[in-house]
């Protein structure tokens, strides 16, 4: 007779050898993601489990393909020892980054490790959502051939787009400037064009998870990501989770009403107005025209880190008085957009701040890391006149594609707690 839930002999049971068993194989798994590879002994010691018992561990992940031996130790006294790492194609997953410019894609074996990377144009003109169901398929096969492998090889696939897509009507939301991204049937014509499970992320979360896990917020279960990049956004990590929100709009933070900025009313509509107007790419570029500087060509974004880069050259490392380029005027023009840049910045902050009181922030996106430290010690030093709490400010750590490493590490999250659960 099968147990009912719950009752003693129940495979599930917590306390049950299985589920002990279950404990114990999965607490040597990330030991072994952690350290690459270590010997029975060394697995035995680190996990407090007897070295038979550590022994018929190691045999029972292997017997299902979890563990491989990798080779002996060499150079110490005594008989070499087998060593043991995670069997790298136990499970892989693929990320994507979309953007108005471009989707990216990159395929990770279930250690982490990039195996194949493919990026795709997208130039924007049409507005049909079969299109968008191309792109993503297209950029899917492209990065599954680069990594030599086939669609159905893939455990799982995460995609970060701007915006959030609403549990309550599967539309995306917040995103109007994604042509092809909003009918009411995409989800349905992805899932049909690719059957494989298929999750979606805010593209600021996902570089919020690349940053708890890889980066700058390592360790902290309690931050802000400021983003600024194609438009500016936020991700709130609370009891080291991601708040979304009802509609999945948390952290939308583009259209927040702040100080120096005309109040708009009907924003959705309007598209304009608010934390954006007053911080984003836009304004730096309207910064600087009236200083008088010379905005390069291209992209909004590019153009903004562009003359950011140059001004945190001028400035000086982390100096927030702006002496630090030599000038008789406090760094003349370049610095003074840096100044204004960091107060726009600094006024949306104090509204995050006062309201959550994280004990981190972390400044991401390719228009503040272009500031870099002394973009970030103006900020900081602002944002303690204008909010009681005062977090540590950091710059982001994760550089490359952070949406595509978020979306990879989230992935790779959810298909280990289902591939190496052994208690099945």
């Amino acid at each position: 007779m099968a147990g009912t839930p719950g009752a003693p002999g129940t495979p599930g049971t917590p306390g049950t050898p299985r589920v002990l068993r279950a404990m114990n194989d999965r607490a040597a798994l990330d030991l072994l993601l952690e350290h690459g590879t270590l010997s029975r002994t060394r697995i035995g010691k680190l996990t407090g489990l007897s070295k038979p018992t550590a022994s018929q561990l190691l045999a029972r992940l292997e017997s299902a393909g979890l563990v491989v031996a990798t080779g002996t130790t060499a150079g110490r006294p005594g008989p070499n020892a087998q060593l043991y790492s995670v069997n790298p194609a136990a499970a892989y997953v693929a990320g994507l980054d979309v953007t108005t410019e471009h989707i990216r894609a990159a395929v990770a074996d279930i250690t982490g490790t990039v195996t194949g990377e493919f990026e795709l144009p997208t130039p924007g003109r049409s507005r049909r959502s079969h299109g968008a169901v191309e792109q993503v398929a297209q950029a899917v096969d492209g990065a599954v051939k680069a990594a030599g492998l086939h669609l159905t090889d893939l455990h799982r696939i995460v995609v970060g787009t701007p915006g959030a897509f609403d549990p309550s009507t599967g539309r995306l939301r917040y995103a109007s400037h994604l042509p092809g991204w909003h009918s009411p049937t995409l989800l349905e014509e992805l899932a049909a064009a690719l059957p494989v499970p298929l999750e979606y992320d805010n593209d600021v979360n996902l570089a919020a998870v690349a940053e708890q896990r890889l980066g700058a917020a390592h360790g902290h279960d309690d931050f802000v990501l400021l983003w600024n990049e194609e438009g500016i956004g936020a991700a709130v990590v609370i009891g080291g989770r991601l708040h979304r929100g009802r509609t999945g709009g948390a952290g939308e933070v583009g259209f927040m009403p702040v100080p120096g900025t005309p109040l708009v009313r009907h924003v959705a509509k309007a598209n304009a107005g608010g934390f954006q107007e007053l911080a984003g790419c836009n304004a730096v570029l309207r910064i600087a025209r009236e200083l008088g500087l010379t905005v390069p060509r291209g992209t909004q974004a590019g153009a903004a880190s562009a003359l950011l880069s140059s001004a945190a050259a001028v400035t000086g490392n982390g100096d927030p008085s702006g002496d630090g380029g030599g000038t008789e005027d406090g760094g003349g023009p370049q610095a003074e957009l840096l100044r204004r840049f960091a107060t726009g910045l600094a006024i949306g902050l104090a509204s995050l701040v006062t309201v959550l009181d994280p004990e981190l922030i972390v400044l991401a996106g390719g228009v503040i890391a272009a500031g870099g430290e002394p973009l970030r010690a103006l900020v900081q030093a602002e944002l303690a006149e204008l909010a009681v709490p005062r977090p540590r400010l950091v710059l982001g750590a994760v550089p490359e594609h952070p949406v595509l490493s978020g979306a990879l590490q989230s992935a790779l999250a959810t298909t280990r707690d289902e591939v190496f659960d052994t208690s099945r």
